[in-house]
């Protein structure tokens, strides 16, 4: 299924950029739109993940430089099923977090320092969840080649004014076409990015929620995550929208409203669903025991969860014994920058 709904993406994505072609240079500029959206579609499907881990200048890390970070995303890979994605860091104060990648086998994900910052271990576990439901869903290779096609359809559209002013060419709308292509070239670009965002936000929030165990760890983070994105400028997403859908919360400014014109869902209905899914959990809880609320509890009262290393066995109590760090913190081992 996803499988056919990215073909039909690239399909739609390809015929938009030649009717942008053809707007501004009739059938020749189709035909030159139609080869440049071919290069498109081979450019996206292999490099777009390094090109948006590119513009939001991200750094890889690994247990050595990011020990808690890399201890969080492995825990909750694992449980999940899923082979370890890389992970990255974004030197950006603005909390937030994207996952990219065309399989689940050649994923990534990111958290922008901020993120790691404002949020605590629990509420940083629930982001990633989120981030990874995105990779278990395959939504990663279709939200980066959304995010690229729009950036070439509205560059396309800021230069036709340009590319088509020239009356030797068979367009036969003449300017009035280049001018409909320079208004409604990145509307259209911005619908597309909305149509396939909006739908996947619930069900990523959802599957997250699962993964980490506790959809209240999500629900505040989300909330976390908005009130910070109104705060904090993102200058890297601001220089490049088309790949502001990717994040976990709008990193734009100005786009909060649930409407047709947002490409997130609100954030405050994206809490409520969740405040939902965590009544239907408790409802559940009644008649069969789950997992403690918080990793932080004594060991004896928590399971092993998606933090922690491996699996221990009942022992007896041993106060004098030094308990296993369930985030992966290493007080005496090496730091990095990001620690």
């Amino acid at each position: 299924m996803n499988t056919l709904r990215t073909a039909m993406l690239l399909a739609a994505m390809t015929a938009l950029f030649m009717g942008v072609g053809f707007l501004i240079g009739g059938s020749g500029g189709m035909m030159i739109a139609l080869v440049v959206a071919a290069g498109t579609n081979l450019f996206s499907y292999w490099n777009a993940d390094k090109m948006v881990l590119s513009m939001n200048r991200a750094v890889e890390v690994d247990e050595r430089n990011a020990p808690e970070y890399h201890a969080i995303v492995q825990g909750l890979a694992e449980r999940a099923g899923l082979p370890m994605p890389k992970t990255y860091l974004i030197d950006n104060p603005q909390p937030n977090a994207f996952a990219t990648g065309r399989n689940p086998q050649n994923a990534a994900v990111a958290a922008s320092t901020g993120l790691l910052h404002a949020l605590t271990h629990e509420e940083v576990a629930a982001v990633m969840a989120h981030e990874l439901a995105d990779v278990q869903h395959r939504d990663t290779l279709t939200m980066t080649i959304v995010a690229t096609f729009a950036g070439a359809i509205s560059m396309l559209g800021n230069f036709a004014f340009f590319l088509g002013g020239n009356r030797d060419n068979n367009n036969p709308f003449g300017f009035v076409g280049v001018l409909a292509a320079m208004i409604m070239a990145p509307f259209a670009a911005m619908v597309v990015q909305m149509a396939v965002s909006r739908t996947r936000e619930y069900e990523a929030d959802r599957r997250g929620a699962e993964i980490c165990g506790h959809p209240l760890w999500l629900a505040s983070a989300l909330d976390k995550i908005a009130r910070g994105a109104e705060r904090i400028p993102n200058p890297d997403a601001e220089r490049n929208p088309a790949m502001a859908h990717l994040f976990i919360i709008n990193p734009l400014s100005g786009e909060r409203m649930d409407s047709l014109f947002s490409t997130h869902p609100s954030t405050e209905n994206r809490i409520a669903a969740l405040q939902a899914m965590a009544g239907q959990m408790a409802g559940g809880a009644q008649a069969a025991p789950r997992q403690a609320p918080t990793p932080r509890q004594a060991d004896e009262q928590r399971p092993a969860g998606p933090w922690d290393q491996a699996a221990r066995p009942e022992q007896p109590a041993q106060p004098a014994k030094p308990k296993p760090n369930p985030w992966g913190r290493n007080p005496t081992g090496p730091k990095g920058r990001w620690s």
